[in-house]
């Protein structure tokens, strides 16, 4: 478990490394752009929204005594909420936006670590339509679940006792997911959506570590602009590694490749 996140979290900095050996930085520029407008936008929402989403939720509160504290509580809490929420749909919408530049990134990474070229076919419609199909059904059921489960969190991180506790998971299942879209652009090459969905699952602190560092860039503000290239280099260089090993079988156990 430790060392797979680990693994997951360190492989940035080869990453960095990987990018400026290879010139590879045209690839982040567009995703980049793509991801700075799109986070923008939705720190603006959370920004503009957030008191009024506290208003409705003081609007619960049906006496005179504490109403300013709970005021300020409430801002807070619908800031957050947003937040959250905002930021679970930036991961997987940009998942499925950039995914016809962070594809052919992936590929190429992969293709120096196991010494295989792949002839250059140039952009394909057909294959970026390929992609952003796939992205979106891995987003949406991906998305469901991670609502679920931080909606459940979230609720019982109101209770003051576990509160900081549920903050911390939100955090890992944010990772987890993240981590999932960015493993995904190499296993796309690989495993069909059953088969990539059983290798993350095996392999979920890899991408709690990937995730968990994708996250704390974005914090940062500027990080929108190269987190998702950095992401999924990082995610291929450990990905490309263990798909070297025995192959992924599906619950019933016949092989997922695709």
């Amino acid at each position: 478990m430790i060392s797979d996140f680990i693994k997951g979290a360190g492989a940035y900095v080869k990453a960095f490394q990987t990018i400026s050996e290879m010139r590879l930085w045209k690839y982040l520029l567009v995703p980049g752009l793509i991801s700075l407008l799109l986070g923008g936008s939705i720190v603006g929402a959370a920004w503009g929204m957030s008191d009024n989403l506290g208003m409705w939720l003081q609007s619960w509160y049906p006496w005179e005594l504490g109403a300013g504290t709970i005021a300020a509580v409430a801002g807070w809490i619908g800031m957050a909420l947003i937040l959250i929420f905002g930021l679970i749909i930036y991961k997987h919408l940009i998942l499925v936006v950039v995914s016809p530049f962070m594809s052919p990134l992936s590929q190429k990474v992969e293709e120096r670590i196991t010494g295989i070229p792949t002839p250059n076919k140039g952009f394909q419609a057909a294959k970026a339509m390929k992609d952003i199909v796939r992205g979106l059904r891995i987003a949406l059921r991906n998305i469901t679940k991670e609502l679920f489960f931080v909606s459940i969190l979230f609720l019982l991180g109101l209770i003051p006792v576990i509160g900081w506790v549920c903050s911390i998971l939100i955090f890992l299942v944010q990772a987890y997911y993240a981590g999932f879209g960015n493993l995904d652009y190499t296993l796309e090459r690989h495993c069909t959506v059953k088969g990539s969905n059983r290798f993350v699952k095996d392999n979920r602190w890899l991408a709690v570590g990937n995730g968990t560092v994708f996250l704390l860039i974005l914090m940062t503000g500027i990080g929108f602009l190269f987190a998702p290239p950095l992401a999924t280099v990082a995610a291929t260089l450990e990905a490309t590694k263990r798909l070297d090993s025995p192959q992924i079988q599906s619950r019933e156990g016949q092989v997922d490749y695709v």
